[in-house]
């Protein structure tokens, strides 16, 4: 019997529906401008949470998520875009392709909340 695989290595893996989202800036109307996010596309992943812990922010304590994203390769992934789970949001901080191949993405991300 042959080892089995871990599981973000098979398709049947990828069963969450994220939405990858991009920054782009927008006029204000005050001569700056605004940054929102716009969709890019929708990408079958596996998310996989890695740790968590609290940050002291601005006096308050906040929660800290981070998580591994696993996605079919496709071209224009970086970090500083984002994933969109329903309401819940994760910061793209870095990508890896981990076998060269062009197979996969490995993304970690940040949970940021809506």
């Amino acid at each position: 019997m042959a080892p089995s695989k871990p599981d973000r290595a098979r398709v049947g893996a990828l069963r969450r529906r994220l939405l990858l989202e991009a920054a782009m800036a927008t006029p204000d109307g005050l001569g700056g401008t605004t940054q929102v996010y716009e969709t890019v596309a929708a990408v079958w992943a596996q998310l996989e949470w890695i740790a968590g812990g609290e940050r002291w922010r601005r006096g308050r304590p906040e929660q800290v998520a981070t998580h591994r994203v696993t996605l079919r390769w496709r071209a224009g992934v970086d970090a500083g875009q984002r994933l969109r789970d329903g309401d819940r949001l994760f910061d793209i901080r870095a990508v890896a392709d981990p076998d060269g191949g062009r197979r996969r993405l490995v993304c970690l991300v940040q949970e940021i909340g809506p």
